[in-house]
Formats: structure tokens, C-alpha cells, sequence
């Protein structure tokens, strides 16, 4: 949703991977093998990192023990920043990987469409050993890092699940139990005493009209809840699934029973957030922290659970975001560069601490043995939030393929979101005609 930026942030240039595509400049760089233009793969040397923020800050708390453990490696870990690291990546490749970093922090928006333009930027990491981690990581991550021909390009960090956050005293104040709603069935047939007990409080903040950006990740979230996205994981275009066409139709459903509160960005969904005129939020495993940090005020009054099925029996979870670190083919450390990736993804140790230090929720299923996963926040109530997310994710979710037209994709969900908010269209109506429209636009097949 657009008012928490991780997933808007991902996306950010998304416009110029898509400008280089439509100008011709994308082409697949390094050589057939992966092996890259330098031609050597030295095990020693200095590895550069690329990433940003709190997670180059955290990156660079693990290379004290790396190098400790690994000598004749030196590691450099840069803040690139966020956008600026997509641009930077997709000029790299483009130039066949000249002035790239070994490592690059890249993020799930952005990874599918890099492996399709550039088929042999990243190195072959199953030729380095990757896929004896295979199964170490969240079901539903390892395809998303595997190219066409199974070899993993990139190894899982973060994963973020889907969460329901809300307002037990308002909840309290209705006599319902948010717990206890199996589907989003019944959050609709608890509006009206919702809304008697709180008024003017919604339970879903959503940007109806899309301006001045989309706001579609609470209807992707309904999709990846059922196994659906824009696209399949061969890229055909999946937007009239019947899956597709359900997610739709609840954004309607809420929004039609009053439920759905306009929140035309960051900046007015803060001001909701503290006057509490939002009394739930469907959210990453990352805003746990967002929330509890930026709003102290509220603190004892939220609580988390499973989201709502989409249907009787449906699955609880969605992987609605990731991020995972890559070895660039052109690197001449390629060796090297593995060695660090594998010691900071790989060892619960490791992703803990960086987990610790503010960084992000790690796709490592071992770290959810560590006691911090199941301790109680007071912030939350006493309830062990973030063993909520874990058991989530212990689950698994379904791939998600962003693609490397999920710009045009997410404009054109977006409008026919906007067609069903604002103008009363039909869900299966609007999609129909987004995808005919991405068809047009890409050369892709509809599913």
C-alpha cells in the first residue's frame, strides 16, 4: 500500500528498466556460462557490496566475522541508496556489467526482470554450491531466484508475509474478535457493527484513485493469497484468472460496505494512523517495527493475526515482497564474493544479528529458533508478534513473478482498481481489459 514505501522504493525505477527495455539498450551480457568478461575467479581480494540503508549498516556488522574466518578476503560494503541502486544495477548490466559491484542487494521487483534482459549478468551460483541451501529458505522463494534453466542467480535474504494488524479497543468496542474471521467474508458481515462502534473509522486505507502512484498492494496480496499475480512463471499474463477477479472483487466488496478509508499517500495515512481513524491494517512482517517506532502513542492498542482467507479453507499466506543478494558475472571475485554471500545468508548467526540491528526479516527459516522471535511486545499487547509471521511463513506462499513489464502491469491494475473504486466498474470487466491492453503493450501471452 502506498503508504509504507519499502515496496514503492523497490519499485521506483522500475521506469527506467522499462525506458531501456522499449529504447533497445538491454541485451544479455557475459558469456553463455555466466562466467562474465574478466575471465578470472579469484577466491581472495576485496569484495565490494552494494545495498542500502539499514541494510548496508547491517551487512557491514557481518564482515568482522567473515573476514576473522575467511582471510585474504576483504569486504566493502557501500550505501548505494534507494532508488538510486536500480539505476546504477540496470546501467551495469546494460554495459555488460562494467562497474558493477561483486554483490548487489536486489529486490523482488526488480530480479525477474533482470534475469529476462540480462540472462547471464548473474553468476551461476549453483556452480558455486547454492543449491545445497535449496531448501534452507521459505517455500516459495527458491523459484523466484532460479532462472529458466533452474541455476540460482541470487540467494534469499529478506521475506516479508502478509499480516492483519488492528485496533483491538475498537474491535473490543464491537464485541468482535478479529481472530476469528476465517475469511474476508466475514470482516464484510462485521461492518455495520464496525462502523456503529467506531465511526468514521476504516479498516483498510487505500488510495482509490491511483494518483499520483499506484496503490494495488493490498489487491496483490488477495492475488498472491490464492497462487495468482500479473503474470504466471512462465510470464504469460494471468490478470483473468479467477483468482485475479476474486481479489477484485473483495477490494469492491470492502469498499462498498463502507469499510475502506481514502488515504491519497504517506503523508495523510501518518495523520490517520495517529488520529485513529484506521482501525486495521493488512501489512508486511517489516511494519511491525514501522508501526510500533512511529506511532508510541498507540502502544497496548494494536494486535496481529493471520489475514482472512479469500476463500473457505483458502491459504493465510502471501509472500507479498522479498530481497536477495546476487554475484555480478562480470565480477573477477566471483569466488570471493559467493563465500560472503553464502556466510551472511546461510548461518542463523548471521541473519539474526542483522536482524537485530533494525535490518530486514530474514527468508532464513533456521533464525526463527532464536528466543526473539517469540518474545512478547509489550508495544503489541504482550502477544509474540513476530511468531505470527513466522508460523506464517513456515507455511510458505506461492512464486511471484514480477516479470520485467511489472511497470506497465502495475499501471494498468492500478487503473482498473481505480474503474472499480471511483466508477463502479466490473471487477472481471476491468482486468479483462487491463490484460488485453499488457498484452498489446508487451507481446505477452494471455493465460
Amino acid at each position: 500500500m502506498s503508504h509504507l514505501t519499502r515496496r514503492d522504493l523497490l519499485r521506483a525505477s522500475g521506469a527506467g528498466l522499462l525506458a531501456l527495455s522499449a529504447g533497445g539498450a538491454l541485451s544479455a551480457c557475459g558469456s553463455s556460462d555466466g562466467a562474465g568478461s574478466s575471465g578470472g575467479d579469484a577466491a581472495t581480494g576485496t569484495v565490494t557490496v552494494w545495498s542500502w540503508t539499514s541494510a548496508a549498516e547491517a551487512l557491514r556488522g557481518v564482515v568482522p566475522a567473515f573476514e576473522k574466518d575467511n582471510p585474504g578476503i576483504k569486504v566493502d560494503v557501500q550505501d548505494v541508496g534507494n532508488p538510486a541502486i536500480w539505476d546504477k544495477i540496470t546501467v551495469g548490466l546494460a554495459a555488460g556489467g562494467q562497474g558493477l559491484a561483486d554483490v548487489l542487494h536486489i529486490g523482488c521487483d526488480y530480479l525477474p526482470g533482470y534475469l529476462e534482459k540480462f540472462p547471464n549478468g548473474f553468476a551461476d551460483l549453483s556452480a558455486l554450491g547454492a543449491d545445497a541451501h535449496k531448501d534452507k529458505f521459505t517455500p516459495g522463494l527458491w523459484p523466484v531466484v532460479t532462472d529458466k534453466a533452474g541455476r540460482a542467480r541470487a540467494l534469499p535474504w529478506e521475506v516479508n508475509a502478509q499480516g492483519f494488524f488492528y485496533r483491538k479497543d475498537m474491535f473490543d468496542k464491537a464485541n468482535l474478535d478479529p481472530t476469528t474471521f476465517a475469511t474476508w467474508d466475514d470482516v464484510i458481515a462485521a461492518a455495520d457493527a464496525f462502523k456503529a462502534a467506531n465511526p468514521g473509522v476504516g479498516l483498510v486505507g487505500l488510495n482509490r484513485t491511483g494518483t499520483p502512484g499506484p496503490d494495488v498492494d493490498f489487491l496483490q496480496a488477495l492475488m498472491q493469497q490464492q497462487g495468482v499475480f500479473f503474470f504466471d512463471l512462465q510470464g504469460d499474463i494471468t490478470l483473468t484468472a479467477p483468482e485475479c477477479v476474486r481479489a477484485l472483487t473483495v477490494v469492491k466488496r470492502l469498499n462498498d460496505a463502507g469499510l475502506v478509508l481514502e488515504t491519497p499517500g504517506s503523508t495523510v495515512w501518518r495523520a490517520q494512523m495517529k488520529e485513529s481513524k484506521l482501525g486495521a491494517g493488512p501489512q508486511p512482517s517489516w511494519a511491525a517495527h514501522f508501526i510500533e517506532t512511529k506511532f508510541p502513542d498507540l502502544s497496548g492498542n494494536w494486535r496481529l493475526t493471520r489475514p482472512p482467507a479469500v476463500t473457505p479453507g483458502g491459504k493465510r499466506t502471501a509472500l507479498v515482497n522479498s530481497t536477495h543478494l546476487a554475484v555480478a558475472a562480470s565480477s573477477p571475485r566471483r569466488a570471493a564474493a559467493w563465500k560472503f554471500v553464502e556466510y551472511a545468508l546461510t548461518r542463523p548467526d548471521a541473519v539474526n544479528a542483522m536482524f537485530k540491528a533494525g535490518s530486514v526479516f530474514p527468508a532464513l527459516t533456521a533464525a526463527y529458533q532464536d528466543p526473539v522471535y517469540s518474545e512478547p511486545s509489550a508495544y503489541y499487547g504482550g502477544q509474540p508478534v513476530l511468531k505470527t509471521f513466522t508460523d506464517l511463513l513456515a507455511e510458505g506462499g506461492d512464486a511471484t513473478n514480477y516479470s520485467g513489464d511489472f511497470a506497465r502491469a502495475l499501471k494498468l491494475v492500478s487503473d482498473a482498481q481505480s474503474k472499480v473504486l471511483t466508477k463502479g466498474a466490473d471487477p472481471a470487466e476491468a482486468l479483462q481489459e487491463a490484460a488485453k491492453q499488457l498484452a498489446q503493450q508487451t507481446g505477452r501471452k494471455l493465460k
